[in-house]
């Protein structure tokens, strides 16, 4: 069989303005440009998928974060997993697959020593986006790491239905929660965490008020909230946390386009009576549990033990919209695009 030949021109994603609130494609555009040769230590890879996430937002603005802005007129960047077409590296072959952190774009030259070797045959291609990547691991170390959580805690999880709020409810259920509580956009969402998630209860936040929902599904309090979401959730979970609760901060999608400074939750000081904790936490200062992660997580994903669901959008032409979708919570699962 003939390797099929790598095309001259490749289709990548650039940053034109900085969006001001919600971004509109005017932001954007998808430029051709030449494929790229690999130099010494490099790779060339065809990217075969795609992650958005929700941090891609803030990369967007200029303000000072923990990660330098997307520079305007130049490609954007983002995981992406797919094949080595070309190689000039040694310890990568034409033909292996690695993950890699410069998507937004259909072929990129990739220095060895950022790209990961992943199999196929272990798993599909884009569950290491996902469920066995970045998205798993931030599950694992906010749960597991900052919120500390032990056997018999009673969590809640909110943007429950997302890549990271799913796979971090089903953690905790297989490592002995009393209770798990999610929340979620849709009704549909909500059938979906309790009957394949298998969470012990959730609501849709837009059926009433976060905090009334919550002391309903959680008479007895939460011990652990895992907040995907902040506003009206993180003020809810504050006003039912237990003594010695524990607060882990992953995002905040709630006020990410917002223009002007979102107002903090007006219960702080609940925190004083309940001895309580809030930290933040950013999955890039938790890579050291990179193997114990995929040691433990691999084998549940292998037995089906933990499920996960994935949304793909096909085309690079359309990764601007399915990122758009992110942010709108139009994805279950990951959301993926497939090139």
């Amino acid at each position: 069989m003939t390797a099929t030949p790598t095309p001259s021109t490749g289709r990548e994603w650039h940053l034109r303005t900085r969006p001001v609130g919600w971004p509109s494609p005017d932001d954007f555009a998808l430029v051709e440009t030449e494929v790229p040769t690999p130099g010494e230590g490099q790779v060339l890879v065809r990217n075969e998928y795609l992650s958005v996430d929700p941090y891609m937002r803030g990369r967007m603005s200029a303000a000072k974060s923990y990660v330098a802005p997307f520079e305007l007129g130049k490609v954007m960047q983002g995981g992406a997993v797919g094949e080595v077409v070309a190689s000039n590296a040694e310890g990568i072959a034409v033909g292996d697959h690695v993950l890699h952190f410069f998507g937004w774009r259909e072929y990129a030259v990739v220095a060895a020593e950022n790209a990961v070797k992943v199999d196929p045959e272990a798993a599909p291609l884009s569950a290491y986006l996902g469920v066995l990547g970045m998205t798993g691991l931030t599950a694992y170390a906010g749960l597991l790491r900052t919120a500390s959580f032990k056997e018999g805690d009673s969590v809640f999880v909110s943007g429950a239905a997302g890549a990271v709020g799913s796979q971090v409810g089903q953690l905790a259920k297989l490592k002995g929660a009393s209770r798990v509580i999610g929340s979620a956009g849709s009704d549909e969402k909500v059938k979906l965490l309790v009957e394949e998630y298998g969470f012990d209860a959730a609501f849709n936040y837009k059926n009433g008020p976060v905090g009334e929902q919550l002391r309903e599904a959680a008479p007895d309090g939460v011990d652990v909230y895992f907040d995907n979401v902040g506003g009206d959730h993180l003020e809810a979970a504050i006003g039912s946390l237990n003594r010695g609760g524990r607060i882990a901060v992953c995002g905040m999608i709630s006020v990410y386009n917002n223009t002007e400074p979102a107002p903090g939750p007006r219960n702080l000081a609940r925190l004083i009576q309940t001895r309580g904790r809030i930290e933040g936490f950013l999955v890039g200062d938790h890579y050291d549990l990179q193997p114990e992660f995929v040691r433990e997580v691999g084998p549940w994903v292998r037995s089906g033990e933990l499920k996960y669901r994935e949304t793909v959008v096909e085309g690079i032409e359309n990764n601007l919209e399915a990122f758009l979708g992110v942010l709108r919570g139009d994805n279950t699962g990951k959301m993926i695009v497939k090139l």
